[in-house]
């Protein structure tokens, strides 16, 4: 097992009611409390809708704040990590069947609990995000927000040329129709392809059934991104916490 040196420690300050804005934006980590004040002086920062000003305060926890239109999480206690779940792992905090899971890779350095955004089968890797912020992990999962996951499969080749046209028009599975957004041939590995397709279905083995549907079996499956957030160079079984811009980014994708 391994783990990442570089995993968050959760020894920021918890906030009980309202503080000066400014300390509220410097504890998210937007700057320091001086540059946090030029950013209010500026028009730059909004509370519930309201400009603010210097000397407004702000409840982290229940206040929407937006720095620059975007919104920023300023409460302390909300974590947000990124994971590369590694082969073989099951996508679970614990595993009653003493299975390598989650928690493995986190260890007693986030001393919230979190959980798990969305499943990768035990076979497949990549990328998966861990919160305990439930609303923003019900929003990510829910169909009806519609956030796209990329994929990289190494399939069955020789590719047909009209492969990404008839998975873009749809394909009909047993409990009912798939289409991807978008669909490339990245390689050609002799028998084999790399190809990656996006989509936002959520459905069990969704990917794997999609690409055995039109004769192409997944050997190997790597999430490479959900919604804004990629895998980057992330290596198998690290985590890293997701930056203000990152969590900012994903409450855009569901519309908040």
């Amino acid at each position: 097992m391994r783990r990442d040196d570089r995993a968050p420690k959760t020894d920021a300050p918890v906030f009980e009611g309202a503080e000066r804005l400014q300390k509220v934006l410097a504890a998210a980590g937007v700057g320091s409390r001086r540059a946090c004040e030029d950013l209010i002086f500026r028009r730059r920062v909004t509370v519930n809708g309201k400009v603010a000003q210097l000397g407004d305060k702000a409840d982290p926890t229940r206040d929407v704040i937006l720095v620059d239109g975007e919104r920023l999480q300023a409460d302390t206690r909300l974590v947000y990590l990124a994971l590369n779940k590694p082969r073989g792992v099951v996508s679970t905090m614990a595993d009653e069947k003493g299975r390598a899971a989650l928690s493995d890779f986190i260890g007693n350095r986030v001393e919230q609990r979190v959980y798990h955004v969305g499943r990768l089968d035990a076979d497949s890797e990549g990328l998966l995000l861990l919160t305990n912020d439930g609303d923003l992990a019900h929003r990510l999962t829910h169909p009806s927000y519609g956030v796209p996951k990329t994929y990289l499969c190494e399939v069955a080749g020789p590719i047909p040329r009209n492969l990404g046209k008839r998975l873009a028009a749809g394909i009909e599975l047993e409990d009912g129709p798939v289409t991807v957004d978008s669909f490339k041939v990245v390689d050609t590995l002799g028998k084999t392809a790399q190809v990656e397709l996006t989509l936002h279905e959520g459905r069990k083995h969704i990917v794997r059934r999609l690409l055995a549907e039109v004769g192409h079996p997944v050997f190997r499956l790597v999430r490479t991104s959900i919604g804004p957030i990629r895998l980057g160079d992330l290596r198998a079984g690290r985590t890293r916490r997701l930056t203000n811009a990152e969590v900012a980014a994903l409450f855009k994708a569901v519309g908040d």
